[in-house]
């Protein structure tokens, strides 16, 4: 069964509490049980992480090279800041895909810019907490495809 690595970065804990009209309802925790479900259903796991510390999470990346196939990252607003996220993401040769719920390119310039990007597979946003499982459908197909070259 392969493993997947879901790393969410600062502030998400607050989902369904903060910015409504951006984030809707949904909880951190209600993704994190979508996301397991649907792993489940797919003969996958996935271990979900959140931190509001930049170096938690670029140690949780580091860790993703010897325990993970693949890992999704919501950076949040260390997207358009993290140039130390986006070395720790480019060290890892896995699959890696890069999702977020609102559409960043449709919101203030500053969250236009996605410097975490230059180091992923692909970027799914806009799509709410849906983009977490159209992440997970993408992470196992890199991860397949990958593995079949």
């Amino acid at each position: 069964m392969k493993k997947i690595l879901i790393i969410n970065g600062p502030n998400l804990n607050l989902l369904g509490n903060r910015e409504k009209n951006f984030y809707g309802k949904t909880t951190l925790n209600n993704i994190k049980t979508i996301c397991e479900e649907y792993c489940k259903k797919n003969e996958m796991e996935c271990n979900f992480f959140q931190s509001n510390h930049e170096g938690e999470l670029i140690e949780k990346i580091h860790l993703a090279a010897n325990d993970y196939a693949g890992i999704i990252i919501n950076p949040a607003a260390y997207t358009h800041t993290s140039i130390a996220l986006l070395d720790a993401l480019r060290a890892i040769e896995k699959p890696k895909i890069e999702v977020h719920i609102s559409n960043i390119y449709s919101r203030d310039d500053y969250r236009r810019k996605s410097i975490t990007s230059e180091a992923v597979d692909g970027i799914i946003c806009g799509f709410g907490e849906k983009g977490y499982t159209l992440a997970i459908d993408a992470i196992k197909n890199l991860i397949y495809k990958k593995n079949n070259d």
